[in-house]
């Protein structure tokens, strides 16, 4: 009986005899790809690795990876080019102590910015004091090195480099650890101690006004 039901009159199954048009469901979006990640950043959890093992070589490799950043955001804390090497040699010298401790080898720049911003607090403590002994001495400038003592660069990038350095240290900071060590934004945020919104909202208005900067620019 059910085999004389499943038929059709011409003794073929009414499954194959029967067309239908599938009923329309809700279109899925194509799956979002894969965000990459920095290879800065992945170079630097591989040198982390070795050079806890003692290889020098990845040691010397990671800090010529980090140096400059470090030495910039230096630059933009203290505003004194005369005490930004000695900064980031302290720090450096910290991280070397310190990498074996270390337990993520992913964390390895917000850490480094930190134990720079330790580096950083100590060394305007101490310009303070020496300001405080010698305050009849006038003060240096604060400005960093001028257009001149760096390598040839275009009237634009001149430009721009002096509308940061006019900046507050937070958003010349925040600046750097965006665009020039390529963290990203919740790091941004834990490192400033500012919450993910803040730094998300900063960001555009600080280029706005760099923006506005450079039109003002004589021509």
């Amino acid at each position: 009986l059910w085999l004389d039901l499943a038929r059709g009159p011409f003794c073929q199954p009414l499954w194959i005899a029967t067309s239908f048009e599938p009923i329309a469901g809700p279109v899925r979006p194509e799956p979002r790809p894969l965000m990459t990640r920095d290879p800065r950043h992945v170079l630097t959890e591989l040198l982390v690795l070795r050079a806890r093992e003692g290889d020098e070589a990845a040691f010397a490799e990671l800090h010529a990876t980090w140096a400059a950043t470090l030495a910039r955001l230096a630059l933009a804390h203290v505003r004194d080019p005369q005490r930004v090497d000695e900064i980031v040699q302290e720090t450096w010298i910290q991280i070397a102590r310190g990498l074996g401790r270390l337990a993520d080898p992913s964390s390895f720049a917000s850490w480094a910015f930190r134990i720079l911003d330790r580096r950083c607090a100590d060394a305007l403590r101490a310009r303070d004091r020496e300001e405080r002994r010698a305050s009849s001495l006038p003060s240096e400038s604060e400005l960093p090195p001028a257009p001149q003592d760096r390598p040839e660069e275009s009237d634009t990038l001149t430009a721009l480099r002096l509308a940061i350095t006019r900046l507050d240290q937070g958003s010349q900071k925040l600046l750097h650890l965006f665009y020039d060590a390529g963290l990203p934004v919740a790091e941004i945020a834990s490192l400033l101690g500012n919450p993910d919104g803040t730094v998300k909202s900063r960001l555009p208005s600080l280029r706005e006004t760099l923006r506005r900067h450079l039109e003002r620019r004589p021509s």
